[in-house]
């Protein structure tokens, strides 16, 4: 894939694994089968510093109006997501409108998604200290002072060059192993489990 650590760019950092009691590797194989029948993909995730109205939609729109792509860059780690394996089986943009998720699609154990196209395996280090969070309430924060603690997704700007700092930083790289380019709605709301 092109480089994506340019200054500019989009990135939605994510950390992934075993979800739904799911390993990483099925759930790769199956999104992969999804989006070769349906043309789209849903990426499951929970928690709220991605939230789908408030960060994720904002900040696609965003660069999709500067046109340039937004991708899902994510960090392979071990994981222990023991949730049920129910599938959402609606999903809404908004909250309120709500859609049937088509039955060649299935996202599990997750509250949101992202819509996704292609997943694709790579292999770089992503630089968090030359990225910035450029929505929300923790807009201007600088990637490697964000993304730490519980804190494992992100939607990061790429900078013109590192952040030098005086104080002890966190891990600034992080290893990518798979990328995935957001695409409209970028982000939505599940519910109703089958």
């Amino acid at each position: 894939m092109a480089n994506l650590i340019t200054p500019g760019n989009g990135i939605l950092y994510m950390k992934v694994g075993t979800h739904a009691q799911e390993t990483l590797e099925d759930i790769i194989k199956r999104k992969s089968q999804e989006i070769k029948d349906t043309g789209y993909g849903l990426w499951g995730y929970g928690g709220n510093t991605c939230h789908p109205a408030s960060m994720v939609q904002p900040f696609a729109k965003a660069f999709r109006e500067a046109g340039k792509p937004i991708h899902l860059c994510m960090e392979s780690m071990d994981s222990k997501h023991f949730a049920e394996p129910l599938c959402a089986a609606e999903f809404s943009v908004d909250g309120i409108r709500w859609e049937k998720i088509p039955d060649a699609i299935e996202v599990r154990g997750s509250r949101y998604a992202l819509v996704i196209d292609e997943i694709l395996e790579d292999d770089f280090r992503l630089p968090l200290n030359m990225t910035r969070v450029p929505v929300g309430p923790s807009a201007g924060r600088l990637g490697s002072r964000y993304i730490n603690g519980r804190v494992d997704k992100a939607c990061l700007e790429v900078l013109g060059q590192p952040e030098l700092a005086n104080i002890e930083e966190p891990a600034l790289e992080r290893q990518i192993s798979l990328v995935a380019e957001l695409k409209a709605p970028y982000a939505v709301f599940l519910r109703n489990y089958r």
